[in-house]
């Protein structure tokens, strides 16, 4: 096809390396993979949720809770191969660049419809770029429009902040034609992401999809978000029973591919990852994400299929510049660097795979920089730095999350107990603040609240961007690095390298960055990269691990 040459040497970044480690994931993976086409039909799997969904429309989504319900609904242009980070086609079936780079034209598979029986088509396709792009008010905040911001850039109407789309035309009903700014690395997998998923126009209208709402910190988001999600997806909404802490999908017997086997997907909300395991034993739930590396081994002989993914996560100390002035002095920020036993944390706290990050991309990127060296815990060097820095009565506003576990921070609490201890080693109080991931922890992050807080993040491709770029491409982002002379320059540099269109050229302009990043500007202390597990019972066939954690239930079946 033609995405499968040309196009992807010139503008993509080479992202099949995921290929060969998804192939060495656990025995349970290969049999899935084996036994996925004729798997038993019906049935419901019930999978054990970290955290509630904060809504179910995808574009104003920022979690991996969300995201795994919503793609199950939802489906956009490009997709990613089972078991890799390589785009394949979705709802497009081909697409190709201009000699430019800068024009897209997708050719879209036909006969699909949406969950409420209207057409998929260009016209559709355009209509949710055009409501990307359109964001009023509220929407344009980064607690909501994160991705469209993070990868896209500005609004419509914001010329301040320009925008990588520029327009999306409808040449045919099975053609669009999608026009950028700027040449990219990223495209055209970034239409791969679950935050891109195309929506029904009539389902977007009716209720209301744009009618986000700032109340106070937080915000409040309309009925198709909350009661109306309507994707081309192998799964529909039917219910969100708050109640009892579950999400219900049913099969979508209209779908325009293979039709899923399961009759229903629940998501059972339950946060804490020890009841997790306690209902999988009991068989109240099929699996669920994230189990505790202590615990693999005795889930093995308990005869369930725990399948390891590779590590393609960073987690790391978010520094927040904006509020404490003395944040902003680079002697202060290496000294936390110093203070946290990084080594003993991952040794202590991590499972068995799991490494101390030199940067904030894994080593099998391109643009990750193999001459950086491991900063090693210095108690003595970060007390020297903070008293250089005048900084010996330190006090800073530490935030952890509840709630929730994540690819790269399987235990919130014990993570923050370890790196808030090293810090008041060092003479730093602490204020301790800890909210519900999708409780309010997120929304204060973006809205630079916390001084420090614990975050992290899974690649969504593999692209260098997709790392350093999410973080630091914009000034404005959650480190408030704009505040510091560097954080334009570092923005202007990224983009830079993003729109290098020699794969060699660009390597070498992200691994320096990657060195200026960690000698001259330290916007946040990476911490590690971890080896997340998924956990199933053996009769659970058909799920594919995903390095992306990007796992769909469409092929899944029970028993």
């Amino acid at each position: 096809m033609v995405h499968s040459v040309t196009a992807r040497r010139r503008w993509v970044a080479a992202i099949g390396f995921l290929s060969v480690s998804a192939l060495a994931l656990s025995g349970c993976a290969q049999s899935q993979r084996d036994s996925g086409g004729g798997g038993k039909e019906g049935g419901t799997l019930t999978f054990g949720a970290a955290g509630a969904p904060k809504l179910f429309d995808p574009f104003y989504a920022t979690d991996g809770e969300t995201f795994r319900v919503a793609r199950q609904m939802y489906e956009g242009l490009v997709g990613f191969k089972p078991g890799t980070a390589e785009v394949e086609p979705a709802l497009a079936t081909e697409y190709k660049p201009s000699e430019d780079g800068k024009t897209w034209t997708f050719t879209l598979k036909e006969g699909v419809k949406f969950h409420d029986g209207t057409d998929f088509n260009a016209e559709a396709v355009c209509f949710n770029f055009e409501r990307w792009y359109n964001q009023k008010g509220a929407g344009q905040s980064d607690a909501v429009s994160q991705y469209w911001l993070d990868n896209f850039g500005g609004f419509k109407d914001t010329p301040d902040k320009p925008s990588l789309y520029k327009s999306c035309t409808a040449k045919d009903p099975k053609t669009a034609v999608i026009e950028l700014t700027k040449v990219t690395s990223q495209f055209p997998s970034v239409l791969g992401f679950t935050s891109f998923s195309i929506s029904s126009p009539d389902a977007l209208k009716k209720y209301d999809a744009d009618n986000v709402q700032a109340a106070g910190d937080a915000f409040t988001y309309p009925a198709y978000a909350n009661e109306h999600p309507t994707g081309t997806g192998p799964f529909k909404f039917s219910k969100y029973d708050k109640a009892n802490n579950t999400v219900e999908l049913v099969r979508n017997d209209a779908y325009h591919g293979t039709k899923a086997k399961l009759d229903k997907i629940v998501f059972k909300i339950i946060p804490d990852e020890t009841a997790r395991k306690q209902a999988l034993k009991a068989g109240d739930i099929d699996g669920y994400d994230l189990p505790n590396a202590a615990d693999w081994a005795g889930l093995k002989s308990d005869g369930f299929n725990v399948a390891i993914r590779p590590a393609f996560n960073v987690f790391y100390l978010g520094i927040n510049q904006k509020n404490n002035p003395k944040l902003a002095d680079l002697k202060v920020r290496q000294a936390l660097m110093y203070a946290i036993n990084r080594e003993q944390l991952v040794k202590s706290q991590l499972p068995e795979g799991a490494k101390v990050a030199t940067q904030f991309m894994p080593d099998t990127v391109n643009g990750y920089n193999k001459s950086i060296p491991e900063v090693k815990y210095d108690l003595e060097k970060a007390k020297s730095l903070l008293a250089e820095a005048g900084a010996s009565d330190l006090t800073l506003k530490f935030y952890w999350p509840s709630e929730v576990t994540r690819p790269y921070m399987p235990s919130p609490k014990d993570l923050f107990g370890a790196m808030s201890g090293d810090l008041q080693k060092a003479g730093i109080k602490i204020d301790v603040v800890t909210k519900p991931w999708n409780g309010g922890y997120l929304t204060d992050v973006d809205q630079g609240i916390p001084d420090l807080f614990l975050l992290g993040w899974t690649g969504d491709n593999g692209t260098a961007h997709n790392w350093v770029g999410t973080f630091f491409g914009r000034p404005d982002n959650r480190f408030n690095t704009g505040t510091s002379p560097w954080g334009a320059t570092l923005a202007a540099d990224l983009a830079k390298a993003d729109s290098e269109p020699d794969e060699a050229k660009r390597t070498a302009l992200y691994e320096e960055i990657n060195k200026k990043i960690m000698e001259e500007y330290l916007p946040a202390i990476p911490i590690s990269h971890s080896p997340p597990a998924l956990v199933l019972k053996s009769d659970i066939k058909g799920v594919v691990p995903s390095p992306l954690t990007d796992e769909k239930f469409g092929p899944a079946s029970k028993g």
